[in-house]
């Protein structure tokens, strides 16, 4: 993993703020970066490490609203219980936009009874829940090895977890029960839209040869519901990805991201980059309007209605 002293803008707001003057209007929504806290130790540990990092991301909202427009919350979600009371929280705290978790829980899977249960009570608030990826050297990439080497757990792991994650969630019929739900993916929805047509094309398959056994458990087919996430525009592969995944997302599903510090200068090339992306990309104003700032502001009306 990347060491956070060799990221400044991690740690150090006048770093931030000297990439962020680069770039005319620009503002941020404020999370916790990786690792996830629930990984970080017992509950009696992350529950407080929770508490702590949240009331920190409240405070710089507080502190610097012009910056920044809000935060993603965490939640300790190696227990469901303090999962629910710091949901809770907040849900009542203003600063807060929405809930980032992550593409697993300790290896456990987003459908497990006990995480699905915590995010269905954030749709339920109408809190936004963003999707970060999480994989580790750990996780190998084939059964007969014992780590992932040259960073492809990274590279190519992290949107693959991004991926499985989605489908999880669609095959535990969470947009059946919640048809209004806000999930966010990281990194232009990941690899369904590239495999838009594939998941379609196989599914199909499987229905057609009764081997599929959501068929018939869903109010639609599988495929439907990918295109019900939003993604963010943080880059997966320059301008020829962001146009698929603008082909694949409707235009009010698309939110301006930039996974800003984690590049190789810092913070300022994922920032250029993706504004130079969508510059590239063929928009019309308005869809450019709604990707830049528009959703967004749209989202977070919907949550100042609810608290």
């Amino acid at each position: 993993m990347l060491s956070a002293r060799k990221i400044p803008c991690l740690f150090d707001l006048d770093a931030r703020f000297r990439i962020m003057d680069q770039f005319d209007g620009y503002q941020q929504i404020l999370s916790l970066a990786s690792p996830p806290l629930e990984g970080l130790g017992p509950v009696s540990v992350t529950v407080d490490l929770t508490r702590l990092g949240n009331e920190g991301l409240a405070g710089l909202v507080r502190a610097y609203p012009d910056r920044f427009v809000g935060a993603l919350g965490s939640l300790p979600l190696n227990d469901p219980g303090a999962s629910m009371r710091e949901l809770e929280r907040l849900h009542g705290s203003p600063e807060f936009v929405g809930v980032q978790i992550h593409s697993n829980v300790c290896g456990r899977p987003l459908d497990a009874p006990e995480t699905l249960e915590v995010i269905e009570e954030s749709l339920r608030r109408r809190m936004p829940i963003y999707i970060h990826p999480w994989r580790t050297a750990n996780v190998a990439d084939y059964a007969g090895e014992t780590s992932s080497p040259h960073y492809l757990w990274q590279v190519f792991g992290w949107p693959y977890e991004t991926t499985i994650a989605m489908a999880r969630l669609v095959f535990a019929g969470l947009f059946d029960r919640h048809p209004d739900a806000t999930i966010i993916t990281h990194h232009t929805g990941a690899m369904v839209p590239y495999f838009g047509d594939r998941i379609k094309a196989m599914y199909d398959l499987f229905t057609a040869h009764g081997t599929d056994r959501a068929a018939g458990r869903l109010a639609h087919p599988p495929h439907w519901y990918f295109a019900r996430f939003y993604a963010d525009t943080a880059l997966n592969g320059g301008v020829h990805a962001l146009r698929c995944a603008l082909e694949y997302f409707p235009p009010e599903r698309v939110l301006f991201g930039t996974d800003t510090p984690f590049d190789a200068e810092g913070g300022s090339r994922n920032i250029r980059e993706t504004i130079a992306a969508l510059d590239a990309s063929g928009l019309s104003p308005a869809r450019r309007q709604m990707i830049d700032e528009g959703n967004l502001r749209r989202l977070l009306t919907n949550r100042s209605r609810e608290t």
